[in-house]
């Protein structure tokens, strides 16, 4: 069966010292649910239960994103992550520090 997207959602998130990655797409995965609020299960014959999430996440280095960790932020559905190169690194003066600022798109879908 195919799938088509009903809801695409986007957030922002920025873990302020340490460039912790996953902590930054945790963050944006967050803000991106928190702009949410779907009422539309009453009038389909769809559930949460039934809903696809394809959550994707930029940072500045992709490879260190702990993408079962972010998958955790969601809370129904089929959840699948990626990371990509993106995001923002913003170093600190000194050098031995910054700040990680990742973006995500969560991308829900349903089967036709």
């Amino acid at each position: 069966m195919a799938l088509v997207r009903w809801i695409t959602e986007m957030g922002m998130g920025v873990d302020v010292h340490g460039l912790d990655y996953t902590k930054a797409a945790k963050r944006a995965v967050s803000d991106a649910l928190r702009h949410s609020s779907l009422n539309f299960f009453a009038a389909t014959d769809k559930t949460v239960h039934d809903m696809h999430v394809e959550v994707r996440v930029a940072v500045a280095d992709p490879a260190q994103v702990d993408l079962d960790a972010v998958a955790a932020e969601v809370p129904y559905g089929t959840v699948t992550v990626s990371a990509v190169q993106g995001g923002l690194d913003v170093p600190a003066p000194s050098g031995e520090d910054g700040i990680a600022i990742a973006n995500a798109a969560i991308l829900v879908s349903f089967d036709q």
